[in-house]
This record gives structure tokens, sequence and C-alpha cells, in this order.
């Protein structure tokens, strides 16, 4: 069934006032690599990179981020 109109304002505005977007711009090929690592793992793409921010971010500064 699909979305109404109002579902996906919904969204949208509930996804504007929550959450900020970062644009990743990566060499072409590269996504097919990072989909089958990331589903090798079980995990989405944006799962799969939100991770290794993590783990980057904690060698970085000592710190937990809550992405």
């Amino acid at each position: 069934m699909p979305t109404s109109k109002a579902q996906q304002k919904a969204v949208a505005k509930y996804m504007k006032n929550n959450y900020d977007e970062l644009k990743v711009r990566i060499n072409k090929g590269t996504k097919t690599a990072l989909r089958a690592a990331a589903a090798e793992k079980g995990e989405s793409v944006n799962g799969y990179i939100k991770n290794a921010l993590k783990i980057r971010y904690k060698a970085d500064t000592g710190g937990d981020i809550d992405l």
C-alpha cells in the first residue's frame, strides 16, 4: 500500500527536526564494495559507515559519539 502525502510530509518533518544530513562523495565503484562489506556484516550501508565513524571518533578523541 503506498504511503499518503500526509504521511510522507510527516516523515519529512520528523527527519528534518531530528537528524542532520552529511553527504559523502566517494570514487566510482566504491559504493558497490561498501554495499558488499555491509551486507557481509548484516548491516545497511548507513549503519556500516556510522559504525566506522564511531570507531574512528573513539580512536581520535577517546570519547564516544551518538550517531
